[in-house]
């Protein structure tokens, strides 16, 4: 990929891995740096949904689930306290739940009185399509943590997608990626190809080779995505195992 935040996938060069989000974190350790700072901010924006997610589903209303998770999100932030990132604590998904949970029995009691962080909103968040997107989650009588893992691995999908579509836009491909994208994780027929083959003016067999290329770079970006998101490169391939079985659970 060619934007600046994510060039290409960094988890085949160890050497290049402690550039990823996550690990610039855990790798600040004590100290306090801008460059890891705008990592984590960058890994909340992006992985705030199923935290908030988590909270309604601890029986919180809307509107205190949105102030419960915009004063989690200042306070992670302000306090800046990046030795919370021990890298025992391995993946950042387990960090921000265990960090929430933390939040919610200890902190949350104490400034319950104050709305949206007492002021503190750091971050920019969508409230009102996230709770449209948790109006259509499906009614489950698992613990809130599954549905948890659920959204967070249905998100970095969403955010691997998002990356994708704007690699294919920047080539001027945007047709390409709009008609093939349905495909992308589903079985493609002879007669498929052939359908796609006349709209995009290509032959069925540059169909099949663009199809097969754009699941290959789909399939890089998942891991990149999943690298932001890990300490070490010998966690990628767990933390896809984990997050693939939860959408299947």
């Amino acid at each position: 990929m060619s934007d600046s935040d994510h060039s290409e996938p960094r988890t085949g060069q160890a050497g290049l891995f402690l550039t990823t989000h996550w690990s610039l974190v855990v790798a600040a350790g004590k100290e306090d740096t801008g460059q890891a700072e705008a990592a984590l901010e960058t890994l909340c924006r992006t992985y705030w949904y199923p935290l908030y997610a988590y909270v309604r589903r601890q029986g919180q209303n809307p509107h205190d689930a949105q102030d419960l998770t915009q004063a989690f999100f200042a306070r992670l932030l302000e306090t800046r306290n990046l030795r919370l990132a021990d890298p025992e604590r391995g993946r950042f998904r387990s960090f921000l739940l265990s960090s929430m949970k933390n939040f919610l029995v200890n902190e949350w009691v104490r400034d319950q009185a104050q709305k949206r962080g007492g002021g503190r909103k750091l971050l920019s968040l969508d409230e009102e399509a996230a709770e449209r997107s948790f109006q259509l989650e499906p009614a489950s009588q698992a613990p809130a943590e599954y549905l948890y893992d659920k959204r967070w691995a249905v998100t970095l999908l969403e955010r691997a997608m998002e990356r994708l579509g704007e690699d294919y836009a920047r080539g001027g491909k945007e047709v390409l990626f709009a008609r093939l994208k349905p495909w992308l994780l589903a079985e493609a027929s002879n007669d498929t190809y052939r359908e796609l083959a006349g709209p995009l003016g290509m032959s069925e067999g540059a169909v099949k080779v663009a199809l097969h290329r754009l699941r290959q770079r789909f399939r890089d970006v998942v891991r990149d995505e999943v690298a932001q998101t890990v300490a070490t490169p010998a966690e990628v391939d767990e933390e896809l195992r984990c997050l693939m079985a939860s959408l299947n659970a």
